[in-house]
């Protein structure tokens, strides 16, 4: 059985400011710059604890993660950040235009808390694997604030709506964060503390396998502090927010790969060994390969093929229960390219974009050799490969819009 519930979250202030200069994005999709826009935002902004400045002096004793815990505490102190009178679920409603297609949507969910358990429970389910490094790096920013800033974006099946139907009552009324962030996306935020609506949610959701959308390596590093610390009970739970995977607002959005620094590459031979094993379809323009690629064709495997001359796509019949990006990375960037397992999940020679156009510049204006273009993973293959048991590479799926840091923080 799930085990969620509401909690009493700090949140911002009005003392600190407009809320649209304190929120980030999650920290794994902060770059550089954003880092550096959100620290002159506003002194009060989340990227100082989620992912603060590394100093020449840093040492064992001041480094960004005790900066970190000594901002949040200042900021507790100070009226910056205040906790919440009464237990809630907060219902978080997001209204975006979707990339590539300018169609618009809203996702709602709702943030809780959700005890962490071990995949082997078959409660909680993953799809992706995780690297150490970045666990590392979380353990650090969690052990030192004894605080979780951002949600595990956790899905969960509900084909009735009965959920749903409770969030679209509790989102009637004035919103208590209403925020548009750095990618157009207006971010609304509800309590609801009825208690006879918390316990029906509570019950609705015991009964719910959970799978883990995106925050697979926070989600693990809780599960490992908690198991550090045993006598905490607080340390049980991480802050969830919890979509609805049968909701009409869940979008999957393509990652795509572009490779540069390949030893050997050439174009020329690249498309010879493809015609080999693949059809190859050459289009006039990259707009005549997009509208290709945005009509369905599921009984077959596409993958978009761009380079410095040329907008090719690779396709083959669909073998029973294949995924794109699984065949990518085989066929292609090993079968076709050579390159090893290895390399690709070291991130050597490959960088993931989103967008068409943001990987074709990358080719055409940036100097990249090749562009390879996927279909979005279906919401229900990630599901049946999840509950399953089964992971997928990295980078196989890009849910839209990410879930805002800040908006609600899990003290311990």
């Amino acid at each position: 059985m799930a085990t969620v519930k509401p909690f009493q979250p700090f949140r911002y202030t009005p003392k600190a400011g407009d809320p649209a200069k304190l929120v980030t994005q999650p920290y794994d999709k902060i770059s550089p710059a954003m880092q550096a826009a959100y620290l002159a935002a506003s002194p009060y902004n989340l990227v100082r604890i989620i992912l603060g400045e590394k100093l020449p002096a840093d040492d064992a004793a001041n480094n960004c993660y005790t900066r970190a815990a000594a901002y949040l505490n200042d900021w507790i102190r100070d009226g910056i950040l205040a906790q919440d009178s009464e237990p809630a679920f907060y219902a978080y409603a997001q209204e975006f235009t979707v990339p590539d297609t300018g169609e618009r949507a809203t996702r709602q969910g709702f943030i809780g808390l959700g005890k962490v358990e071990d995949y082997s429970a078959g409660i909680v389910h993953r799809h992706e694997q995780t690297l150490s490094g970045p666990k590392k790096d979380r353990m650090q920013v969690l052990t030192n604030t004894r605080a979780h800033f951002g949600h595990i974006f956790m899905l969960y099946p509900d084909p009735q709506a009965i959920i749903d139907g409770i969030l679209e009552q509790a989102t009637h009324g004035t919103p208590v964060l209403d925020v548009i962030d750095d990618y157009g996306v207006r971010n609304r935020l509800w309590p609801i503390t009825d208690l006879p609506t918390i316990a029906k949610m509570e019950v609705a959701m015991a009964e719910k396998k959970l799978l883990i959308a995106d925050g697979h390596h926070r989600y693990e590093t809780a599960l490992a502090y908690s198991k550090d610390h045993p006598t905490d009970p607080a340390a049980r739970f991480v802050m969830m927010t919890f979509v609805n995977m049968h909701s009409s607002g869940l979008r999957i959005l393509a990652t795509h790969r572009v490779l540069r620094n390949v030893a050997g590459f050439s174009e020329d031979e690249l498309l010879k060994r493809a015609f080999d094993q693949w059809k190859v379809t050459t289009y006039g323009s990259t707009h005549e390969l997009r509208e290709a690629m945005q009509q369905p064709y599921p009984a077959h495997v596409r993958i978009g093929m761009v380079t410095a001359s040329g907008d090719n796509l690779l396709s083959r019949p669909r073998k029973h229960d294949e995924l794109d990006v699984p065949v990518l990375h085989s066929e292609v960037l090993t079968g076709l390219l050579n390159i090893t397992e290895e390399a690709v999940r070291d991130e050597h020679f490959i960088t993931y974009v989103r967008g068409i156009d943001a990987a074709v510049a990358e080719v055409r204006e940036k100097g990249a050799q090749v562009a390879f273009l996927l279909d979005p993973t279906p919401i229900g293959d990630m599901a049946r490969i999840a509950f399953n048991g089964g992971v997928m590479p990295q980078k196989s799926t890009d849910f839209f819009p990410k879930l805002l840091s800040g908006v609600t923080i899990y003290k311990l």
